[in-house]
């Protein structure tokens, strides 16, 4: 007899409206990083100072980083405020049950050995923690960004980082740490994106439509019948 399935609301509108903001952030980030890094030289048959390319890309970068450290801080609190499946405990291994369940991700994923879905609703146990070590990431990202544009601002909160490009050993330092977590974000991405496809497949629990519309489908007991 075929198994009964259930939906179940999993992504609230505000974990979904952050996941989506936080992706326009890190390819508008990515873009715009890799162009201030290595500039393109544009040849033009004018005044220089007529066009400002450049300005504008520093422009849209300097708007995705707030905008991007925002909406993390949003998600921080929605970490305490949301459901179950959006607390700050589903990304910590804290439990017996979730380092097992991280043993048998791996299997899945990256031994590629066949076997039951992985059971969890939310993220599993490893995502979880990845995410976790992403959000650490995040933070790394946004101290040095804006531990950079204090020398050239005067804003509160690029000020209230002016210290740490001193503790990195330098502008250059914090720089090159800056940019080589770009390149930490887009493989992330690519990895990210593979895995949400992956997991899809394997499980076939809408995990990829449940991003946009908030339902994830599980196994229903025998006598719970399918449903909301």
């Amino acid at each position: 007899m075929p198994a009964l399935i259930k939906r179940v609301y999993v992504w609230e509108f505000p974990v979904r409206l952050y996941h989506w903001v936080n992706f326009a952030c890190v390819i508008a980030l990515c873009a715009t990083g890799y162009l201030i890094g290595s500039p393109i030289a544009i040849q033009r048959g004018r005044e220089a100072s007529f066009s400002y390319w450049f300005g504008t890309v520093r422009f849209v970068h300097f708007v995705a980083a707030f905008t991007f450290f925002f909406n993390f801080l949003f998600r921080i609190y929605w970490g305490f405020a949301g459901n179950q499946w959006a607390r700050w405990r589903n990304f910590l291994p804290l439990t017996k049950r979730q380092w097992r369940e991280m043993k048998d991700v791996v299997a899945v994923d990256i031994l590629q050995r066949a076997g039951a879905p992985i059971p969890s609703i939310g993220h599993n146990a490893l995502a979880g923690l990845t995410y976790f070590l992403t959000f650490l990431a995040f933070l790394l990202q946004c101290a040095t960004g804006f531990g950079m544009y204090a020398a050239m601002s005067n804003s509160l909160l690029p000020r209230l980082f002016a210290w740490v490009p001193a503790l990195m050993g330098g502008d250059m330092a914090a720089r090159h740490l800056h940019h080589a977590m770009m390149w930490f974000f887009i493989l992330f991405s690519m990895v990210h994106v593979y895995l949400v496809f992956y997991h899809d497949y394997v499980e076939s629990r809408g995990v990829i439509s449940s991003m946009a519309s908030g339902w994830k489908f599980v196994e229903a007991p025998d006598d719970a019948g399918a449903g909301d």
